[in-house]
C-alpha cells in the first residue's frame, strides 16, 4: 500500500473532516494512504474472454490445490522434497504455468495459497516478476481467494481467519495492486462450510464464493431442484446485502470431469490428432466432453457451467495440461460450425461469476450453514472438530499471543522491534498463524511429523514476539531487568516462581476492558504476600497441587503447591503484582472424603452427590434458578477396519462410533476436596487413572470453572476411544441445541434435521455432531445451560435436556480420506498424548445469558499475559499502564490494533452482539475514535474493508436477484461525526489510522 492514488473528492472531505489537523498534515496523510489502483491494466472483469449468449459456454478454469502442509511439511511441499510420501513440489508449478501462459494469451491459470507464491516471489529475479506482474494485469494470471492459506472453516476463529486472510490480502496488494486484489473465496477442499466465514467474506468485499464439498444428500437434493448456486444469507443481524454471498458448489468436488485429467500424475489418454497415426480419438474425446457437459449443464440454471481442470499439486508439467486443453478447444469449437452449441474457452472463477451476475437470474436463498458433511451413508467428517486437541489449544493460546504482541507493538512505539531484549517482530508469528488456520492443520488431520511441524512454527513465531513483547514492557514501564514467561503454568511449571522468595509478575490485558482474572502460580512456600501496583494487599491462598498434574508434570518442576490469587488488568494495558513468600514450608496436602459435599460462592452454588462422587445440581443464587446437572465422562468405541468397503472406521476426519450407547468410565468419582478459601474453592474428581476433573468456583466469578485432564487414552484393549464428557440436566431442550459459527453468530441446531433438505439419518450420533469455537448451550423457556470452551471441539445433544463435547481421540485405523495413519498421537513420553483444558459453566435465564458467555468467550481467547522479573522492580518502573483513555463500551471489542508502517496502524472495532440477544447490549453503539488511546494522537482515519485491501467506499460489489432482498441503511445515517464510529450488532469496522505517539 505504498501507492499514492486518492481520488480528489476522497482528499476533500477527509481534509474536511479534520479541520484543527494542520492542511499540510492532512495532504500528507492523504498521501500516504492511497491504495494502488492498477491503472493502466485490463485485469479484473474487464479481461474475461467473449462468450456466446446462444450457447452453452464451458469455462475451465486452469488451477492447483497446494495444501500448506498435510502429509508432508509446508517446506518439504514447496521444494518438492519426500517424494516417497507424495510427490508434490509448489515451486516447480509455479515456474512451469507462468512459462506456459507466455505462449498463448488465450491461457488462464489462477493460484490461491499466498504463503507458497509469497515464497516463490521472493527467489525470483527482476526479470520474471516483470513478466509475471504483466500477466497479472492482463488476467491471465488470476489469483483467487488470496489468503495466506485455504483456511478450515469448522475448528478456525473468526479473529485468526480475518488475520490469515488481511496476511495475504496484504501482499498481494502491497505486490501487484488492484489486479492482485481478489474477487472471489475459493474453499474447495475443507470439510464443511460455517456461515461465518461466507459472512467474513462478503464483508471483505468478494463477489463470490465456490466451494467443492457438501453433504452427499445435500448435493443430490441441489442437483434435482437445480440449486446447485445460490445466495448465502451469511448474517441474522447485518443487514441484507451486507452479508450477502453468491455461494456455488462445483461440480466434481475440485477435480475435472472423468477422463480429462491431463496432468503427469493422472493416467487419462491425451489427445492423438493426427490421422495418421495410430489410436487418433479426437472424435471420442470430443463427443465424451459433449456428453459431460450437457450432463453437468442439466443441474444448473444458466448457460455458463464450471470445469476445474486440476487437483493437488497438478502443473508441475504445465505443459501437458494446456497442450491437451488447447486441442479440446480447438476441436469442440470447431463443431460449431456444424450446429453445435457448445463454447468451451479458458476462463476463470471471476468471469464464470461475472456471466451468473448477468444472466439476470433468481437465486434461490440459504441462511443455515453446509456442517455437519457426509459424503456417503456412514461416512461423517465430524471426528476433525477435535482431532488433536493439544495442538488445537495451542493455536488458540498462539492467537491470543498474537493479539498481545501486535497491540504492544503499537504501544511500544519503534523500540519494540529493537530494544534492550534484541530484535523482534510479530510477522513470523503472523506467518506461523497463517499457516495453522490451513484446512489441514488446525482441524487435525494432517501427520503427525507435520502437525509437530506446525507446532514448531508457532513456537518460533512466539520466539521471535517475545523479544518484542519484553522490549515493549522495558519502554512502557521503564524497567530493563530480564523478564521470564512460562511456557508451562497448565502443568504448573514456572522455575522462577517455583525458586524465588520474592518476584513481580506483569499481567497484560489484550481485551479493550478491565479484567479480572484468576492467576496459579507454581511455588513452594505456604504462605505468601500478594500487592498490586498500588501497594494494597491481595487476598490470596497456597493449594496443593492434584494428583494429575504431578503426573503430566514429571521431573519438569517441582513446586508442591499453587499460588492462587485474583488479579485485575486496566484495558489494553497491564498491572503489575509484587509477591514475596512469607512461610517457606510445603503448603498443607489435601483431604479425601466421599461424603456429600456443596461449594458456592455469592453467585453460584454446586452440589455432588453423596453416592456418587458426580456433579448434581448447579444453582445461579442471583436468579433463584436451580438445574438438575449430572456431568461424567464416557468413550465411543470407535468403529474398525482395515478397508473402506468392508466398514468405514473412526479416523483424523471421520467419527463412526460402532454404537450409539457410549460406556462410561466409571459410574462413580472419588472426591478429594482440596480447600474451601476465600480465593478459590475447589473439588478434585477421579475417574480412572487417565481421567480427572477439578471443579473450581473462585471468588465472585458469575461461571463454574471444569478443568478436565484425559490420557494417555489406553489402547492395549485394541479399541479406538472417542473421548466425551455429557452434561445431563432437567432443562426441557425438545432436541434443539445452540452452537457458534467461528466464534460468532450463534446457530440453532435440532437433532436429526437440516433445514434444506428431508434428512434420511444414517449415524445418530455421528450425523448430530457439529463443530463448536467457544461455546454451546440448551435452553427452555426459563433457563439456560451455556458451555464455554477453550478450543475448537465437536459438540451435540443426543438426549434431550443433554449437552456433550468430545474432549479427546485415540484411534488405532486410518479412515482412508488420504492421510494415511490413523491419529494416535504419543505425547511428550511416547505412551499417548495427555490433554488437558477447561470448560466454563454458566447457568442464566435466556435473556440474560449473552450478557455473561459473550465476555466470558472473549476472556477465553484473549487472555492475559502473564511475565515474570525476579526481585523487587526498581524505584522508578511504572507498575501500571493502559493503552485506552477508558473501558470500551461493553459491547464493543477491539479486534485489532497492529502497526500497517511507520506512522499507522490498523485498527478493527467489532461489536460482539448479536441483534435481540441482549436487552442491555443489542444496540447500537457508538465510539469515539479520538479519544480511544492514552499514548496516541490520532491525526487521520480512512475507512476500510474487513479485509483491509480496499477503501470502504470504493467497494462495489456485484449484486444478486433473490426473494428477500433489502438494502442497507445509508452511512451518513450511521455516524454522527467522522472521529465517531457506530457499531451495529455483529458489526465490524476496519481503518487505517495516522497516529503520532504522545
Amino acid at each position: 500500500m505504498t501507492q499514492i492514488r486518492l481520488s480528489y473528492d476522497r482528499s476533500f472531505a477527509f481534509i474536511m473532516a479534520a479541520l484543527h489537523i494542520s492542511l499540510l498534515l492532512q495532504l500528507f496523510f492523504c498521501f500516504v494512504f492511497s491504495l494502488p489502483t492498477g491503472r493502466n491494466s485490463i485485469c479484473g472483469y474487464k479481461s474475461c474472454p467473449a462468450t456466446k449468449p446462444s450457447m452453452l459456454n464451458v469455462h475451465l478454469v486452469p488451477h492447483t490445490h497446494d495444501d500448506v502442509g498435510w502429509l508432508k511439511t509446508v517446506d518439504q511441499y514447496y521444494y518438492g522434497d519426500r517424494n516417497n510420501i507424495q510427490h508434490a513440489g509448489v515451486q516447480y508449478i509455479l515456474d512451469s504455468v507462468i512459462d506456459q501462459l507466455q505462449k498463448d494469451p488465450a491461457r488462464r491459470f489462477i493460484y490461491v495459497e499466498t504463503a507458497f507464491f509469497y515464497r516463490w516471489w521472493k527467489q525470483q529475479s527482476q526479470n520474471t516478476r516483470r513478466i509475471v506482474t504483466q500477466l497479472v494485469n492482463e488476467g491471465r494470471l488470476e489469483f483467487i481467494n488470496g489468503g495466506w492459506c485455504m483456511s478450515d472453516e469448522a475448528t478456525t476463529h473468526y479473529s485468526a481467519v480475518i488475520d490469515q486472510m488481511t496476511l495475504g490480502l496484504r501482499f498481494l496488494n502491497d505486490t501487484f495492486g488492484e489486479c492482485g486484489r481478489p474477487r472471489v473465496a475459493w474453499h474447495i477442499d475443507p470439510f464443511g462450510h460455517a456461515r461465518e466465514h461466507a459472512s467474513i467474506f462478503a464483508q471483505m468485499g468478494y463477489d463470490g464464493f465456490f466451494f467443492g464439498r457438501l453433504d452427499y444428500q445435500d448435493k443430490a437434493h441441489r442437483m434435482k431442484t437445480k440449486e446447485m448456486e445460490m445466495l448465502w444469507r451469511a448474517s441474522e443481524s447485518l443487514t441484507p446485502p451486507l452479508a450477502d454471498l453468491f455461494t456455488g458448489v462445483l461440480p466434481n468436488g475440485y477435480n475435472p470431469p472423468e477422463g480429462f485429467c491431463w496432468d503427469q500424475l493422472c493416467d487419462d489418454a491425451p489427445i492423438r490428432d493426427d490421422p495418421d497415426l495410430e489410436d487418433y480419438n479426437v472424435n471420442e474425446i470430443v463427443q465424451k466432453f459433449l456428453n459431460a457437459s450437457y450432463m453437468q449443464a442439466t443441474f444448473y440454471k444458466t448457460n455458463h457451467i464450471i470445469m476445474t481442470m486440476g487437483s493437488d499439486f497438478q502443473y508441475e508439467n504445465a505443459n501437458l495440461w494446456y497442450k491437451n486443453m488447447d486441442k479440446l478447444i480447438k476441436y469442440v469449437n470447431a463443431l460449431q460450425a456444424k450446429g453445435s452449441k457448445v463454447n468451451v474457452l479458458y476462463s476463470t472463477p471471476s468471469c464464470y461469476l461475472q456471466e451468473l451476475n448477468l444472466a439476470n437470474v433468481t437465486w434461490p436463498l440459504k441462511t443455515d450453514d453446509f456442517f455437519p458433511y457426509a459424503d456417503d451413508a456412514h461416512d461423517f467428517w465430524t471426528g476433525y472438530f477435535t482431532s488433536r486437541p493439544a495442538l488445537k489449544l495451542y493455536e488458540r493460546l498462539s492467537n491470543s499471543r498474537l493479539q498481545t504482541c501486535n497491540q504492544l507493538e503499537v504501544l511500544g512505539g519503534p523500540k519494540s522491534t529493537s530494544g534492550p531484549f534484541g530484535e523482534g517482530d510479530s510477522d513470523t508469528m503472523k506467518r506461523a498463524m497463517g499457516v495453522a488456520q490451513h484446512h489441514d492443520a488446525v482441524s487435525g488431520t494432517e501427520k503427525q511429523h507435520v502437525a509437530n511441524d506446525y507446532a514448531r512454527r508457532l513456537a518460533t513465531g512466539w520466539a521471535h514476539c517475545e523479544v518484542l513483547v519484553g522490549n515493549s514492557l522495558a519502554v512502557l514501564s521503564g524497567s530493563e531487568a530480564p523478564r521470564v514467561f512460562c511456557e508451562n503454568l497448565n502443568i504448573s511449571v514456572c522455575p522462577l516462581t517455583e525458586s524465588s522468595h520474592k518476584f513481580s509478575m506483569n499481567v497484560y490485558n489484550p481485551l479493550g476492558r478491565t479484567v479480572s482474572w484468576p492467576v496459579r502460580l507454581p511455588v513452594n512456600g505456604s504462605v505468601y504476600s500478594v500487592t498490586d501496583a498500588n501497594g494494597k494487599a491481595v487476598d490470596s491462598q497456597v493449594v496443593p497441587l492434584s494428583k494429575s498434574t504431578q503426573e503430566v508434570r514429571r521431573d519438569r518442576g517441582y513446586a508442591k503447591g499453587e499460588l492462587v490469587f485474583q488479579v485485575e488488568a486496566p484495558p489494553l494495558g497491564y498491572n503489575t503484582y509484587i509477591v514475596s513468600m512469607v512461610q517457606d514450608e510445603p503448603p498443607a496436602s489435601s483431604s479425601k472424603s466421599t461424603a456429600t459435599r456443596s461449594i458456592q460462592n455469592k453467585f453460584l452454588k454446586v452440589t455432588f452427590d453423596d453416592s456418587t462422587g458426580l456433579l448434581s445440581s448447579l444453582t445461579n443464587l442471583e436468579t433463584q434458578q436451580t438445574i438438575r446437572l449430572t456431568q461424567n465422562f464416557y468413550w465411543y468405541n470407535a468403529s474398525a477396519g482395515n478397508n473402506k468397503e468392508s466398514t468405514q472406521p473412526s479416523g483424523a476426519y471421520i467419527f463412526r462410533p460402532n454404537s450409539s450407547d457410549p460406556f462410561v468410565i466409571n459410574k462413580t468419582a472419588e472426591i478429594q476436596i482440596v480447600t474451601v478459601s476465600s480465593v478459590v474453592q475447589e473439588v478434585t474428581q477421579w475417574f480412572s487413572p487417565w481421567v480427572s476433573q477439578v471443579v473450581r468456583l473462585y471468588k465472585d466469578r458469575r461461571e463454574l470453572e471444569l478443568e478436565w485432564t484425559v490420557g494417555p487414552v489406553p489402547v492395549s484393549d485394541g479399541l479406538g476411544k472417542e473421548v466425551i464428557t455429557r452434561f445431563d440436566t432437567d432443562i426441557e431442550s425438545s432436541g434443539y441445541f445452540y452452537t457458534d459459527s467461528n466464534g460468532r453468530e450463534v446457530l440453532e441446531r435440532r437433532k436429526d434435521y437440516r433445514p434444506t433438505w428431508d434428512l434420511k439419518q444414517t449415524e445418530p450420533v455421528a450425523g448430530n455432531y457439529y463443530p463448536i469455537n467457544s461455546r454451546a448451550y440448551i435452553k427452555d423457556d426459563k433457563r439456560q445451560l451455556t458451555v464455554v470452551t477453550d478450543r475448537s471441539q465437536g459438540a451435540s445433544s443426543i438426549y434431550n435436556g443433554s449437552l456433550e463435547i468430545m474432549l479427546h481421540r485415540r484411534l488405532l485405523y486410518d479412515d482412508f480420506r488420504g492421510v494415511g495413519e490413523p491419529l494416535s498421537e504419543p505425547g511428550d513420553f511416547l505412551h499417548g498424548l495427555v490433554a488437558r483444558g477447561r470448560l466454563l459453566l454458566a447457568l442464566t435465564p435466556p435473556d440474560m445469558a449473552a450478557d455473561v458467555h459473550r465476555p466470558l468467550a472473549q476472556g477465553m481467547v484473549l487472555q492475559p499475559l502473564l511475565s515474570f522479573q525476579d526481585g523487587t522492580p526498581p524505584a522508578n518502573t511504572k507498575l501500571e499502564f493502559s493503552g485506552l483513555q477508558a473501558d470500551l463500551p461493553p459491547a464493543v471489542h477491539l479486534l485489532t490494533l497492529s502497526q500497517w508502517d511507520k506512522d499507522s496502524v490498523l485498527i478493527r472495532l467489532e461489536h460482539q452482539y448479536q441483534a435481540k440477544e441482549s436487552k442491555a447490549h443489542s444496540q447500537p453503539v457508538t465510539v469515539n475514535l479520538q479519544k480511544l488511546f492514552s499514548t496516541l494522537e490520532v491525526l487521520g482515519a480512512s475507512e476500510m474493508s474487513l479485509g483491509a485491501n480496499q477503501w470502504k467506499d470504493d467497494m462495489n460489489r456485484l449484486q444478486w436477484n433473490t426473494e428477500k432482498n433489502s438494502k442497507p441503511l445509508p452511512l451518513s445515517a450511521r455516524d454522527p461525526s467522522p472521529w465517531e464510529v457506530t457499531l451495529k450488532p455483529m458489526e465490524i469496522r476496519t481503518f487505517l489510522l495516522r497516529v503520532r505517539q504522545l
